[in-house]
């Protein structure tokens, strides 16, 4: 990922809470020939200090993890909020014409190494714990133990596990910083004006990077 130092973001505290936050990752592996790409929940497991794993699960179909070579490494994306920015809210385009657009946007890269485990109770528990993180929020949460034995025996021998030991991550925060607070205060103004939920959550992020004293 290109990375300019500005945009670079390296809190491991924080780049765990944005996959935490945004669990449905892009999994790139290797095909037969080309990379193939899959929509994949991961789990994060891992300490603030140490580099962890991301557990989940694929279609026993799918050929993803049967043609992905064994050394190989994988790469999964998560990504959060995300917005057009238009020159027309820099108050400098409005001095001298000198602005051009650009997309702000939030991502969290990791790289590691691919492992398959075909193990119905490893297959369980992982998703006894998905499951449960996932239905904490809805007043009545939903647990395995609700669907018939055959039947959740029967969706468990359809899937795989898969476990990433993570080598490195990354996050790339391009939420206006390489530009001057009176710009940045334009992009917020402008942000807050649209009726998206991504682009109030962006507005959010830009004017946490203004000084405190700043009106927008």
């Amino acid at each position: 990922m290109y990375l300019p130092a500005h945009f670079a973001e390296q809190r491991i505290e924080l780049l765990h809470e944005f996959i935490r936050a945004h669990p449905l990752s892009t999994l790139i592996t290797q095909g037969e020939g080309a990379p193939e790409a899959n929509h994949v929940p991961l789990h994060l497991v891992a300490e603030v200090d140490t580099a962890g794993c991301l557990r989940g699960h694929l279609a026993r179909a799918n050929p993803a993890w049967q043609q992905h070579p064994p050394a190989a490494e994988v790469l999964a994306i998560f990504q959060g909020p995300q917005a057009y920015v238009t020159p027309s809210w820099y108050p400098s385009k409005r001095e001298n014409g000198k602005a051009v657009p650009t997309w702000n946007y939030l991502a969290v890269h990791v790289r590691g190494r691919l492992r398959v485990i075909d193990d119905p109770r490893w297959l369980r528990e992982q998703l006894t714990v998905l499951v449960a993180e996932h239905e904490a929020g809805f007043d009545r949460p939903w647990t395995l133990e609700e669907a018939p034995v055959d039947y959740l025996d029967k969706m468990l021998a359809a899937i795989v596990g898969i476990e990433i030991t993570i080598l490195e991550i990354q996050g790339k925060w391009k939420i206006s910083q390489n530009q001057p607070v009176s710009n940045r205060a334009g992009v917020v103004s402008g942000l807050q004006q649209r009726d998206s939920a991504s682009a109030s959550a962006m507005a959010t992020l830009v004017a946490a990077t203004l000084p405190a004293k700043t009106h927008v």
